[in-house]
């Protein structure tokens, strides 16, 4: 089974988390703060980080910022905080999903086997969506899903596993406007209860694969509808 890493200060939910994990067949490791966090992901054998936002020595996003230079592991960020800021912030600097402490353990769990299996997906070269393993170009904008890479005007663009996801599904049917709706649950596949993910990831995506943010060639929002990759 994926080993987990529980990055938090508080040993009780520390520990709390670590025995729900265990309990499903997971291999737990455990960091009380974002160094010691780094460094054991730096050790190798982590698939999954689960980490608090507030912690001494080094905090959550300081760590996340510090581990997407380096990984494209799954991150899950826990936090007591509740406002939307807070979560914007946390996806982001990378992180892939958000809970909100205090949490249901099961949901903590769904979104673990979720990340897993999603991440998984994009590490097996050649393990293509549902339309099959093709390249697909609109432009300068080349999404190969054999190799699971992206260029953009000739350079490398580095995306995360669901940052991939979210531009294959929209290049694979240029001009076609997806709702952020419709993007979640067929890229998260389940149903859409909070589009604010979608938003943040594929503003993300924007800044990565277009020249001018600002000004969009390729990833295109139609206002009141959704988000389309234009045809060129």
């Amino acid at each position: 089974m994926a080993c987990i890493l529980v990055v938090e200060d508080d040993a009780e939910i520390r520990d709390g988390i670590g025995i729900y994990l265990e309990n499903q067949g997971y291999a737990v490791r455990k960091a009380a703060n974002g160094r010691a966090g780094l460094d054991a992901v730096r050790e190798g054998g982590v698939d999954l980080v689960i980490a608090d936002v507030m912690m001494p020595v080094m905090d959550g996003i300081s760590m996340v910022l510090a581990l997407r230079r380096e990984s494209d592991i799954p991150v899950i960020f826990l936090s007591a905080k509740s406002e939307d800021v807070d979560k914007i912030t946390g996806l982001d600097i990378g992180a892939d999903d958000y809970v909100t402490k205090p949490f249901v353990p099961m949901e903590l769990l769904a979104r673990v086997r979720a990340q897993l299996r999603r991440y998984e997906r994009f590490s097996r070269s050649g393990d293509a969506p549902d339309e099959g393993s093709r390249v697909y170009r609109v432009g300068e904008l080349e999404l190969n899903e054999d190799a699971v890479t992206v260029t953009a005007d000739g350079e490398n663009v580095r995306l995360t596993p669901l940052e991939f996801k979210i531009l294959s599904l929209l290049i694979r049917h240029p001009g076609r406007v997806f709702s952020a709706e419709e993007i979640y649950e067929r890229v998260w596949n389940e149903r859409a209860v909070n589009t604010e993910t979608v938003m943040v990831h594929l503003r993300n995506l924007r800044e990565k694969i277009e020249i001018d943010p600002k000004k969009p060639k390729y990833l295109k929002v139609v206002w009141g509808i959704g988000y389309k990759i234009e045809k060129i």
